[in-house]
């Protein structure tokens, strides 16, 4: 009987936590009111700049205080505005228009490089609303009739978005955090997964997972960062974010541990119990994420019952391989990082009830609203990338589209085509600043713009009734809000069937202007993949040597710290895990550009095998690293000379691989006398009794198998560099300044 309920109260949680049902909801009611009020009477502007404005603003998803929110909002319907404006401005004359084109090309390279959250979505509906301004005859009043109508549909859709604020239960910064603690339970559950795959595979998704993790925890810092540190709140999400970091870092360390297990006596038997945990990892993280938006004493409540399980279910396989498993030093740091995690959830519970203030109480509109007070300029500059530091694959990338854009337009006013906006369009969606990006871009843009195009015809076709063609407007909006962000392929056919239905709907449905349409399309998709492969091409095989060899410089550092701090028995500090984020950010950047080059051509993919080894065993030695720092603790010293030792060795090998991958001729020799310095390198074996929980024996035995492993993959990484074909002598700067 409470079965459907209860699926209810699932299904709403889920959705709370996602973005997906709200914007579509948005970005319906933010399209069919102008449409709505034109076809009644009640809006004396275009109809099309309104909704297409209006919906735009509405699917924003933006993340940070309501300041943030409410300035980029308007910032970008200026924007949109402005392309409404300069569009019908330009009809005509033919140099008008490409004077239009070249700017509206030189602003989506400045959106993009200014945020690259919102700059490509906002260079895509400027395009867009200008292209179309330019299709459309001009007339008298047509430039300020355009205008207005955006900006009437831009206002409709930052009123629509404000109009939730005060009575919707998450708040923004709330559910930036929560991203970090869905993040987090995705990581648990690839280490959990139970599913057959070889051991790269499952490295590889865990590789994934820890990116996402890493991305979600620097955007949650870099949301906190725009609001004032006066607020408690601010302080305290802070403290529940570093927590999510904190708790998986031993998690992680937990799955290096259990793996360097595999050959021992008894682990087959006992490598089972490990799943269990994982998984109540994974749901306790998700009821953090739930508990820390809702705010619902409930929610707090199962988030506490399912956190004393998970300690439960720790100490219950600590005693069990305690009993089991003793025989072995190398059982007793996987114990001790049980011990650890079981000793930090209390830590985790404290930073939740923190953000969860005033739980108990019930009120129809959100406490957390002051930073509304500070609606200025300064949270909108704060998010945005203002440097002159510029990408060099963005300048080429500016420079393709402003030709391909410019000569389109050309096409399409001398032909006088009156949908001919698709060319162009088509052109600015498909075109990435990389080859691999487009090629993927181009095979979902095209695929689903023809299947939608198709449907659509078939839609006007059948000559239905107005009513219904306007609550097939409805449906397809709703659906590409909501898809958009989970399957881009599906969601461009929606977007292609209400943008079709809606221009085209009150003219003749003819095979012509069909025809028009997808030949549009299918010519800028066409255009945009032959100008990312052969004029001014970005290959990622050219701009991936400096981006691995930064992440082999990050690792020094935090080999180094680590060092010192167990040599001289330091904390594990903020200093620390500065260094350890600076080394996985670096890490997620090398397979980010691995990921890029996998989608070039197969004649430019020649570095990609070795390429991949190094950046496998790059992140494999941070998490040996990230392993050691979990032994730091104020006066547990290891005091032997082969501790600074190692780490001088093991830093000079990481400096030698990155010179020799940005330029092989200047180190001739250092890649070998790295190998050999580590080859000749004896560390020590523990010998006695383990000395209570601080320093002893057995504590150095965990330490110095940590930096043998550590070791052997460097040797390993400094053979692999040796096989890197050597770089082409034309080299393409990474910015200028």
């Amino acid at each position: 009987m409470n079965s459907p309920l209860r699926h209810f109260h699932r299904l709403r949680e889920r959705e709370s936590l996602r973005p997906d049902l709200g914007r579509g909801v948005r970005c319906t009611v933010a399209f069919m009111v102008p449409l709505g009020l034109a076809f009644a009477g009640k809006l004396p502007v275009d109809v099309l700049f309104a909704a297409l404005t209006a919906q735009n603003i509405a699917l924003v998803d933006v993340r940070g205080s309501y300041a943030l929110r409410f300035t980029l909002l308007a910032a970008m319907t200026a924007v949109l505005v402005g392309a409404a404006a300069l569009g019908s401005l330009a009809t005509h004359p033919l140099g008008a228009a490409l004077a239009a084109t070249l700017l509206i090309a030189l602003a989506s390279g400045l959106w993009r490089h200014l945020s690259s959250d919102y700059g490509p979505s906002l260079a895509t509906a400027s395009s867009l609303i200008c292209f179309i301004a330019l299709a459309i005859p001009a007339s008298h009043g047509t430039v300020t009739g355009h205008a207005l109508a955006a900006l009437i549909g831009g206002s409709w859709g930052v009123i629509l978005q404000v109009a939730m604020w005060p009575i919707r239960p998450q708040h923004p910064l709330r559910v930036t955090i929560a991203d970090s603690w869905l993040a987090a339970a995705e990581v648990y559950s690839a280490l959990a997964d139970p599913a057959p795959m070889t051991q790269e595979a499952r490295h590889a998704l865990l590789g994934e997972r820890e990116g996402a993790f890493r991305a979600s925890l620097d955007k949650a810092y870099a949301t906190l960062a725009t609001v004032p540190r006066t607020r408690p709140l601010v302080g305290r999400l802070d403290e529940l974010n570093r927590a999510a970091a904190r708790l998986t870092m031993r998690v992680t360390a937990l799955n290096s541990a259990r793996e360097a297990l595999a050959a021992e006596p008894g682990f087959a038997a006992l490598a089972p119990s490990f799943q269990p945990i994982l998984i109540s990892l994974g749901n306790n993280a998700r009821s953090i994420a739930v508990t820390v938006v809702s705010r619902q004493p409930g929610h707090l409540a199962a988030s506490n019952v399912r956190r004393e399980r998970l300690g439960h279910l720790l100490r219950a396989l600590r005693t069990r391989l305690q009993a089991q498993a003793g025989v072995s030093p190398a059982w007793g740091q996987v114990i001790e990082i049980l011990q650890q995690i079981e000793d930090y959830l209390p830590a985790v519970g404290a930073a939740l009830q923190a953000t969860v203030e005033r739980a108990g109480e019930r009120a129809a509109f959100s406490l957390e609203l002051p930073d509304l007070s500070a609606v200025t300029l300064r949270p909108l500059a704060s998010a945005l990338h203002l440097t002159w530091s510029v990408d060099w694959a963005l300048i080429r990338y500016t420079g393709r589209i402003a030709v391909l854009t410019l000569a389109a337009v050309a096409f399409m006013k001398t032909h006088h085509l009156a949908h001919g906006y698709w060319l162009p369009f088509t052109i600015v969606v498909v075109l990435q600043p990389d080859y691999g990006s487009t090629r993927r871009k181009a095979a979902q843009r095209l695929v689903g713009t023809l299947a939608g195009s198709i449907l659509a015809s078939l839609t006007l076709w059948m000559h239905l009734p107005f009513a219904s063609i306007m609550a097939a407007v409805a449906v397809t909006s709703f659906a590409f809000g909501y898809y958009l962000k989970r399957n881009y392929g599906l969601a461009v056919v929606f977007i292609t069937l209400f943008v079709v239905l809606l221009t085209e709907a009150n003219g003749p449905a003819t095979l012509a202007l069909t025809a028009e349409r997808m030949g549009s399309t299918a010519a800028g998709g066409a255009l945009a993949l032959l100008a990312a492969l052969v004029f001014w091409p970005v290959w990622e095989r050219d701009r991936f040597r400096p981006i691995l060899a930064a992440s082999l410089r990050a690792n020094i550092p935090y080999l180094q710290l680590i060092a010192g701090r167990l040599a001289s028995g330091g904390p594990y500090d903020r200093e620390v895990s500065a260094a350890k984020r600076r080394a996985e950010v670096a890490n997620a950047q090398t397979f980010s550009s691995l990921e890029r080059m996998g989608g070039d051509p197969k004649n430019r993919q020649d570095l990609l095998q070795q390429a991949a080894a190094l950046a496998n065993g790059n992140q494999r030695l941070t998490r040996s690293l990230s392993l050691l720092a979990l032994h730091l603790k104020p006066g547990a010293t290891v005091p032997q000379p082969e501790l600074p030792e190692f780490a001088a060795r093991a830093a000079a090998a990481l400096g030698a691989m990155a010179d020799a991958i940005e330029d092989p001729a200047a180190v001739t020799g250092s890649l070998e006398a790295g190998r050999a310095a580590l080859d000749r390198l004896r560390l020590p074996q523990a010998e006695g009794p383990e000395s209570g929980d601080g320093p002893g024996p057995v504590h150095h035995r965990w330490v110095f198998d940590q930096c043998a492993r550590a070791m052997t993959e460097l040797s390993a990484m400094l053979l692999a560099v040796g096989t890197l074909p050597r770089p082409s002598l034309a080299k393409s700067p990474s910015s200028v300044s």
